[in-house]
């Protein structure tokens, strides 16, 4: 058996942060998912065609249902990363993981505030202004204000597992962040090559699927990051000052009595 001390992502001090930051980011990630509602409620748009953005557009009929809860999830996920880089220790990899999902939460929360005046996917009229340039401002807006998001989400997948797995802190997220990066960069390529189809006139292929299982993943991510700083304020609690943890023995290490 080999000794080592307790060594969780936030200490006895700022375990209530860690917790306070699960909760917001948990909070934050099921506010992210608010589009699943359409499996419910008819919203008039086809979910394997359209983009998620459009169901928080200005003329559709829960336009402002869809642009609360982007709001709501953009505030929480900006708190919940920001509480959390005060909550745990402030090494490289976790602190710039922390802060592209502050620039994801930031970003989504402006999405919000920047909505598509009619959705493109679904109306031909809308689609014809959006080609001939005959649209708000903040058709252009969303679209750097969404990619603005997405890049933060993807930085974040990928420093903050990088961080999990140098620094040992985050095991769950060590074990399944890679998978969840390499599902989400497979979903982004996928987004993109269908934006660059319907872009081309060629149609929207599965555009809606592939960017609801791009947002989908993130949300996953955040809460299993929500659920790894849950763990550390546990930890914190529960930690004595000096009380060593036993883990097990690596294969490597020699046996009792060896020499």
């Amino acid at each position: 058996m080999s000794v080592s001390p307790i060594r969780p992502a936030a200490d006895a001090r700022t375990g209530p942060a860690a917790t306070a930051a699960a909760v917001l980011l948990l909070l934050g990630a099921l506010a992210y998912t608010a589009w699943v509602l359409e499996l419910v409620i008819a919203t008039g748009l086809d979910p394997v065609r359209a983009y998620v953005s459009e169901l928080a557009a200005a003329d559709q009929p829960l336009g402002g249902l869809f642009r609360a809860t982007d709001l709501v999830a953009g505030a929480l996920v900006l708190a919940g990363a920001l509480t959390a880089l005060a909550a745990v220790r402030r090494r490289p990899w976790t602190a710039a993981g922390l802060s592209a999902l502050a620039l994801f939460g930031a970003a989504t929360a402006l999405d919000s505030r920047l909505p598509l005046s009619c959705a493109p996917t679904s109306d031909p009229v809308c689609a014809a202004r959006e080609t001939a340039g005959l649209v708000p401002a903040t058709h252009t807006a969303h679209a750097v204000s969404s990619t603005l998001a997405m890049l933060g989400a993807l930085a974040a997948l990928l420093l903050l597992t990088v961080a999990a797995r140098r620094y040992g802190h985050w095991p769950a997220l060590a074990r399944l962040g890679p998978p969840l990066v390499l599902a989400e960069l497979a979903a982004t390529a996928w987004t993109l090559a269908e934006v660059a189809a319907l872009t081309a006139g060629r149609g929207t292929w599965a555009l809606g699927v592939g960017q609801r299982l791009q947002v989908l993943l993130v949300a996953l991510y955040v809460a299993l990051l929500a659920g790894c700083l849950a763990r550390d304020a546990r930890a914190a609690r529960n930690a004595r000052p000096g009380t060593p943890s036993v883990t097990p023995s690596a294969p490597h290490d020699p046996p009792r009595g060896a020499p």
